[in-house]
């Protein structure tokens, strides 16, 4: 059964991918352990109390398990009460596609896509650089996440968000004179480049984990750090690095959410609406799609706990 389709009250058996996986301590001093599952069609909290043995480097994260569970109810939101788990075998025969989110292109064609903007490119330096780090990430690209959750968590999502930010950037292009384009193209391309090394991601597209650099300094910085060092060691215009460096710093606006500057060119105020503009969408369709029409979803945590609201003439992606 699809977690989508689940109801409380029942009670379901069925193989899920371990998203995520904490150890906790109950009130009555017992170890349990806190899961975040996950199939094609989305994710469930589940419970696992009073566990016994190995319990940290069972059912890690990337695993398959099948579980037994009774779907229960917390605060609105549905969650499993696991009776038994076991992690899948050989005999099981395993699809990873049907609990994998995947990004709707194929991998090997959004990458072309994405080097056709690079190709495009007027300015030398800035073609040398960005097809440079392009170069050093190209087998991560094609399965890394954009994040750990929300936005574009899903096999080959990055390369999802920087290909429809290259094509929103493009037709922004046609309107507004004012910027460089091979600026835009560039920090789109790069800004969130440095979350390859940010998380540990499997090659089935799941995040384990942030790494030491990812947490202490975050993709942000480790991005400027990365630009500086391949920009310098290519001989690349200072200038021109110096400002790719400044879309990246600035690109998530406020302070609180990682940027301590904002932009102050006209291409680092384009490259954080158009990060923003493409989160958003992602986010929304992925909460209306199975909501019914004349319906509403519930609050979304990542949209100011917004519920969106589904009418006959809205159009949901694939």
């Amino acid at each position: 059964m699809l977690i989508k389709d689940f109801k409380v009250g029942e009670e379901i058996t069925g193989f899920y991918l371990v998203k995520a996986k904490n150890i906790k301590t109950s009130s009555a001093n017992k170890a349990y352990i806190d899961f975040t599952l996950q199939d094609i069609s989305g994710e469930v909290n589940a419970k696992l109390w009073d566990a016994k043995g190995d319990v940290e480097s069972l059912y890690a994260p990337g695993e398959i398990v099948k579980i037994q569970a009774s779907v229960t109810q917390w605060q609105q939101s549905v969650q499993l009460k696991i009776i038994k788990i076991r992690t899948n075998s050989m005999e099981d025969e395993i699809d990873y596609s049907q609990f994998v989110p995947t990004a709707p292109i194929a991998a090997d064609a959004m990458l072309n896509e994405i080097l056709s903007f690079v190709d495009s490119m007027d300015n030398y330096d800035i073609k040398k650089l960005v097809g440079a780090l392009i170069e050093d990430y190209r087998e991560q690209l094609m399965f890394y996440p954009a994040a750990k959750s929300n936005h574009h968590a899903i096999k080959s999502g990055l390369l999802y968000h920087i290909l429809r930010m290259l094509r929103s950037a493009k037709a922004l292009g046609s309107v507004y004179h004012n910027i460089n384009l091979d600026l835009v193209y560039a920090g789109v391309i790069l800004h969130d480049i440095e979350k390859i090394n940010e998380m540990n991601a499997s090659e089935v597209g799941v995040v384990e984990d942030y790494t030491k650099e990812g947490q202490l300094l975050g993709h942000i910085i480790m991005g400027i750090k990365r630009i500086d060092r391949k920009a310098e060691s290519l001989g690349v215009d200072p200038e021109l690095s110096l400002l790719i460096q400044h879309m990246i710093l600035t690109h998530h606006y406020e302070p609180e959410f990682g940027s301590p500057k904002k932009p102050l060119i006209p291409e680092a105020e384009v490259l954080h609406y158009l990060d923003m503009i493409d989160a958003r969408m992602y986010d929304m369709n992925k909460a209306l799609r199975d909501v019914q029409e004349d319906g509403f979803t519930d609050p979304i945590f990542v949209l100011d706990r917004r519920r969106l609201y589904k009418s006959k003439y809205g159009v949901s992606e694939a």
